[in-house]
């Protein structure tokens, strides 16, 4: 991965020309190794030519690519001016296939105030800086502006203040497979790649189809890790018997079939990150040694007596309650804390505000470039409100494959709502709640009624010991007359 230093050009920089002083650029180059350097500087062309090839003359054999920009501005301090010229060159910088630092120390105030506002919230950038005193080191700066200071600002009564904060808090491109206009998604892409600029695990919950490999590998996409391997593995297709060898590994006739050593996945993703989906499926017995392994990057492959070093970046997801599952004894809570340290729970697509016909279109789009026979294929009114209608038990998941199976079903360019109305998995009521029915299926009222009358009749009357107007009274029923027509009427059962 290439290493890529940007800085200003500063006095004490072009004076180190004609003096013993290195100045801050010539330090940090010798003090650290980059592979390309990009100067910016608002003194004339001739002196940036001149300080450049000093540079390259000082480094000689050790000198990185060197590239120099002349960017005049409205003043030193112009926070305007310097704010527009670091931003287009952080963006034009900005890839997963570097490591991009920024050197503090050359230039105004104003200029290193404008490199830590990026560098805190659009860009994840190293920062370096040089002085006479304390030589060459690398800064860590103890906050973030998007997490900390974006909170408190956006309730300040001022409209154009809230706008420019939001506009420094961009998403990575790498988030972009995440369609949504929901706040909610929108916040969690957010906190999703501050996540991706550190180094903690990430644990991700919601329920199945939600999108949880989706932001895994977009936090991994953004991370410094990005160039390394993405190991997915879905811990609840692995076999008891298989755990040990598929997380560590084995050696050469560690059992019967073993003809040759394999890696696990702990090897296979060293270096980058390791995905467990489903992790909540594990056995206690392997929570137990895999606790060992992220705890201590130490891994011991079957059949060897020797552990092995693995740097992997851990990303787990389920759709459990692990919450539940450790008090009911299901999951160990070590393990729980250990991978939970940032903590995304992804929405239903049920409850995503105005996202359904707006994923349900694009869908549609990335289909018509699959196959062009299904490229001027639209939605129509009704087959939109049938999709509003829907629950999506299956989340996005399912609403691709239904999208598909209407497209393919569809003998004209409009798809109707009877061709989506077909396209739809019937599923039995009786799985769904009172107040989870698909009204897109169809349901009857009536029904409803009788089964919410025909569970709550009994339990009154054995609260009140057969007393029909006390029971009247507890269901808020004027008197035991009408109490008698709701059991006649919805036929409720009572036990003598």
């Amino acid at each position: 991965m290439e290493a890529v230093l940007l800085t200003w050009v500063g006095k004490r920089d072009l004076e180190a020309i004609t003096c013993t002083d290195q100045g801050p650029v010539l330090s940090t180059l010798k003090a650290f190794q980059f592979s390309r350097v990009v100067l910016l500087s608002s003194y004339s062309s001739s002196e940036l030519r001149k300080y450049k090839s000093w540079l390259v003359e000082r480094l000689r054999d050790s000198a990185p690519s060197i590239e120099s920009h002349h960017e005049p501005l409205n003043s030193p301090i112009d926070f305007t001016s310097i704010y527009q010229v670091a931003d287009r060159h952080l963006q034009r910088l900005h890839s997963g296939q570097s490591n991009l630092s920024i050197l503090l120390s050359p230039g105004t105030p104003a200029m290193q105030a404008v490199w830590i506002l990026l560098g805190k919230t659009k860009y994840p950038v190293t920062f370096y800086q040089s002085s006479r005193e304390q030589g060459v080191e690398q800064v860590e700066i103890p906050f973030n502006i998007a997490a900390e200071y974006i909170p408190s600002a956006v309730s300040v009564n001022d409209q154009h203040l809230a706008n420019l904060i939001n506009d420094q808090a961009l998403v990575h491109a790498a988030f972009d497979d995440i369609i949504t206009q929901d706040p909610n998604m929108l916040r969690l892409k957010k906190q999703a790649q501050i996540l991706a600029e550190r180094e903690v695990p990430v644990l991700i919950q919601g329920e199945t189809g939600t999108g949880k490999e989706l932001f895994a590998r977009a936090i991994h996409n953004v991370s410094r890790r990005a160039n390394q391997p993405f190991i997915a593995l879905n811990c609840g297709a692995i076999p008891p018997e298989l755990i040990d060898t598929t997380l560590f590994g084995h050696k050469k006739g560690a059992f019967t079939g073993a003809a040759s050593d394999r890696a696990g996945v702990f090897q296979q993703a060293h270096g980058g990150t390791l995905f467990l989906d489903e992790f909540g499926e594990l056995t206690t017995a392997a929570q137990v040694r895999l606790l060992r392994a992220i705890q201590e990057g130490l891994v011991t492959p079957v059949g060897s007596q020797k552990e092995e070093s693995v740097d992997v970046r851990i990303i787990t997801a389920t759709h459990r309650n692990l919450i539940e599952d450790i008090a009911n004894g299901g999951f160990r809570e070590d393990l729980f804390y250990r991978v939970a340290v940032g903590v995304l729970t992804l929405p239903p697509l049920r409850s995503r505000e105005g996202d359904l016909l707006h994923l349900s279109e694009t869908l549609l789009a990335g289909l018509a470039k699959q196959d062009k026979a299904l490229e001027d294929k639209k939605l129509s009114v009704d087959a939109k409100n049938l999709i509003l209608l829907h629950l999506w038990p299956g989340n996005i998941r399912e609403l691709r494959s239904t999208i598909l199976r209407a497209s393919l079903w569809s003998s004209d360019e409009l798809i109707s709502g009877e061709e989506m109305q077909q396209a739809f998995f019937h599923r039995s009521q009786k799985q769904d709640g009172l107040l989870d029915r698909d009204v897109s299926q169809g349901v009857d009222i009536q029904d409803i009624i009788s089964e919410l009358v025909g569970h709550y009749v009994p339990r009154a009357l054995l609260a009140s010991q057969g007393n029909k107007s006390d029971a009247a009274k507890l269901l808020g029923l004027k008197n035991y007359q009408t109490l008698n027509n709701w059991i006649e009427k919805h036929r409720v059962k009572i036990d003598n």
